[in-house]
């Protein structure tokens, strides 16, 4: 059984940076092409990013291109968020998983950027 923990959110004031950080217990996803996706309150879980299994070609939401950066150490089976040039609209929870979504999803972390 997968385990993700997402951690690294927080308040931010609009233009502010976070950087969040996905561990993966129970398996290895260094074989996977991983993602981030997020949900508003009210709102369908979205995708924003995704980077492939040797870190050489990464997608982004037109939403988040130029301000977000994932990126991820497969020895640490880690994948990394980090979000730049803030806006309120980016305040949602923010989880990552396969980029099929393989695996059950853990808490997230939540992410509010006040105006």
């Amino acid at each position: 059984q997968v385990q993700l923990v997402e951690s690294g959110g927080g308040l931010v004031q609009t233009g502010g940076s976070l950087r969040l950080s996905c561990a993966a217990s129970g398996r290895t996803f260094s074989t996977y092409t991983m993602g981030w996706f997020r949900q508003a309150p009210g709102n369908e879980r979205e995708f924003v990013a995704a980077i492939s299994w040797s870190a050489g070609s990464t997608s982004y939401a037109d939403f988040v291109k130029g301000r977000f950066t994932i990126s991820r150490d497969s020895a640490k089976n880690t994948v990394y968020l980090q979000m730049n040039s803030l806006k309120p609209e980016d305040t949602a929870i923010y989880y990552c998983n396969t980029r099929s979504s393989l695996w059950h999803w853990g808490q997230g972390t939540q992410v509010t950027v006040s105006s």
